[in-house]
């Protein structure tokens, strides 16, 4: 790792080109250990006295902002101390976070200080008409702080005399667009690493990009997307601390009146005064309203929200960030992606809205060594340098070069274009990008879009089989395609031949209800005719089922073979729900194939999935969803179909890439599925 004092190439360039806009990360990440300040805040201060790479002004900055945080900055556990000193002094200078709402009693706006716990303190009108986040849950600032006693007055004795909110004055954008000629492309791709606090240097070209596309929703109007994964990789970190222009709905608990608006103080909501709102623990995730998942849907989809007779328009990106347990591998296989939201929210016109899905999972845990000791921005400089490019928009680069493919719809679309158009924002502000830089960030952000599409295919079915994402080089015409990389992990189904009596068959809950996959798994032992099972679920419907099954089994063995006996075996039949879909029915027909394949000894063909069904006396049943169906064998790694042929109808309005993975054994009556499955012609 660099060591802090020891210049490269990079820091020289920086304080080069961007002289008293950067700071040494190393000094933020040393000082705020003993003070719990936002970084844009700390940031804030060494701007002002250690933006230079003086190694002696450094020390002495240093000093002073350790110094101004000593006397000024209010720790919780001095707020006492410090109200002494305002008193005894008559005037005091803080820094603290401030927040105002309306006392409509008495018409004026009255403020809580947060970390000295001061409440309904006066704050005049036009603190509260320049600064309107004060309203939207407090920032952080420099106050002037007043007492005055008055044993006549109701409100109380301490007043603020100044307010400044901790931001930059104003940002020369084009200094910071100029600026960037002079880097390449993976230069200032460690610039924003660094910006953010990552040393690149220790970090993977795929880690660095998920870095730079945290970034995006600050830079991108309206912008949805989200980020699970394991615990201690930062997702949460650069929606708190790195720009003013963010909040972070901690636990994820909100209202509609607190998002949107409050129809009773006519007052637009979080969506209204800040660039990103991010839900942080989206398991915790509650509206509170009954209307507030459909009012989400409505503005992540378009920017606005209709509340009373008032449509309002909004710019806030969201930002969903929380955590995935477990094996990625495994949850792919068993379940999707997006899981860890609340059930209310598991909903494929929610998920549509999200323009990109960045995998927590590819990002390593953080470790002393992931932090940067090098010079990066300021963060206060660098977030009002993203949110002036908001007003850019770089969404009509792709058409220059290339063609989007077939299976992305307007949604898919959309959600591509936006994600370009951040990434180049943030990586070429300059707008001086050529075609291979475009590519990159186009498949980028194809494969973030595809993320969504999979697991909506997983919830969703038929509606979103369109997941086989593609772009076409306009210059030679060539269609490239991409992919996941965690759906290319192994299969359930295993490539070589299973034992006998064990296969793979889909199955659904009551009625017509949620499919999933089914293994079964046979033990045979000499005995009477005795069967049992284990793990199919209760009720009396299943339990006919197995009874049809069985003696069709019992009725129909002699067709299949002369050497083996029903009344001479003792057979135990466990099924295991591998995608949890609780009472399974539908099986008769896979649990017929298992009892012949067990009692003669003979494994089904390798990597079989079996679908259909059958009634008393071995009437054939069709697939209920056939397409439903062959995605979850496909999934799992099926490359044969046992079908009925009575699936031959829905068969033709399967999409074609799906029908393609798979060679048919086609059956018309159970005992001709047997011959089939065990490969006996």
């Amino acid at each position: 790792m660099k060591q802090s004092g020891n210049m490269d190439e990079l820091d020289i360039k920086l304080n080069q080109y961007y002289g008293g806009k950067v700071v040494r990360k190393d000094l933020t990440k040393s000082i705020k250990e003993g003070a719990n300040v936002p970084s844009y805040v700390l940031e804030y201060l060494l701007g002002m006295y250690c933006a230079t790479d003086d190694a002696e002004d450094i020390e002495q900055g240093v000093s002073m902002v350790k110094h101004v945080l000593a006397d000024n900055f209010v720790r919780p556990d001095e707020a006492e101390k410090i109200k002494s000193k305002i008193r005894e002094r008559g005037r005091y200078k803080i820094i603290d976070k401030v927040s105002a709402k309306l006392n409509e009693h008495t018409d004026s706006y009255e403020g809580t200080i947060f970390n000295i716990n001061i409440n309904k303190v006066y704050i005049d009108d036009a603190y509260v008409k320049k600064y309107e986040k004060l309203l939207c849950g407090g920032i952080w600032c420099i106050i002037d702080m007043e007492y005055l006693y008055d044993e006549n007055a109701k409100g109380s004795p301490f007043t603020i005399a100044s307010l400044k909110p901790i931001q930059m004055p104003a940002t020369d954008i084009e200094e910071y667009i100029d600026g960037r000629k002079h880097f390449t492309l993976d230069e200032w791709i460690e610039v924003i690493c660094r910006s953010v606090g990552m040393e690149p240097s220790n970090l993977d070209e795929n880690t660095r990009w998920h870095l730079v596309a945290r970034m995006i929703p600050f830079v991108e109007n309206n912008y949805n997307i989200c980020e699970l994964g394991p615990r201690g990789t930062g997702k949460s970190y650069v929606y708190d601390e790195l720009s003013p222009y963010s909040i972070l709905i901690s636990g994820g608990q909100t209202t509609v009146a607190n998002l949107f608006y409050n129809m009773g103080k006519h007052q637009v909501g979080l969506v209204g005064t800040w660039d990103v709102v991010a839900f942080d623990e989206v398991a915790g995730i509650n509206l509170k309203d009954k209307d507030g998942i459909q009012i989400m849907k409505g503005y992540m989809a378009n920017g606005s929200f209709s509340r009373g007779k008032e449509s309002i328009n909004a710019n806030a990106s969201m930002v969903f960030v929380g955590n995935i347990n477990g094996s990625i591998e495994n949850i792919v296989r068993v379940s999707h992606l997006l899981s860890p939201f609340p059930k209310d929210m598991i909903d494929t016109a929610f998920f549509d809205r999200f323009h990109h899905y960045l995998p927590g999972w590819e990002i390593p845990k953080m470790r002393p060594e992931y932090f940067t000791d090098a010079f990066g921005f300021i963060s206060d400089y660098f977030s009002e340098c993203l949110r002036e490019m908001r007003k850019h928009n770089f969404s009509d680069a792709i058409q220059k070069y290339f063609r989007l493919g077939k299976d992305l719809n307007q949604r898919d679309t959309i959600a591509v274009k936006r994600t370009v158009s951040g990434l180049l924002k943030l990586l070429f502000p300059d707008g001086s990008y050529q075609k291979e830089d475009v590519r990159k960030c186009l498949e980028y952000a194809l494969i973030g879009r595809r993320r969504i599409k999979e697991q909506l295919k997983k919830i969703g079915g038929l509606e979103f089989f369109d997941v086989h994402f593609s772009y076409i080089d306009l210059e030679d015409g060539e269609e490239r395609y991409v992919s996941t990389p965690e759906n290319g992990g192994s299969v359930l189904i295993p490539e070589g031949e299973m034992q006998a009596g064990s296969l793979y068959g889909i199955a659904h809950q009551p009625g017509d209800g949620q499919i999933g996959l089914v293994r079964l798994d046979l033990q045979v032992m000499a005995g009477n005719g005795k069967f049992t099972h284990t793990g199919f679920g209760s009720g009396s419907a299943i339990n006919d089922e197995l009874k049809e099954a069985v003696n069709y089994c019992r009725s129909n063995l002699s067709r299949i073979t002369q050497t083996s006996k029903f009344s001479e075996s003792e057979m135990h039949m466990k099924a295991t729900d591998i995608n949890g879909i609780g009472t399974l029915q539908g099986l008769e027909l896979a649990v017929f194939v298992s009892l012949v394949s067990g009692l003669t000894g003979r494994p089904l063909q390798p990597q079989m999935c079996v679908l259909g069904s059958m009634s008393i006396g071995g009437t054939v049943i069709p697939t209920s969803d056939l397409a439903g169906a062959l995605q979850i064998a496909a999934d799992a790694g099926a490359k044969r179909i046992l079908l009925p042929v009575a699936d031959m109808m829905q068969y033709s309005k399967v999409p074609a890439d799906l029908v393609s993975k798979f060679s048919l054994e086609i059956y018309s009556d159970p005992v001709d599925a047997a011959f089939k499955a065990l490969g006996i012609k």
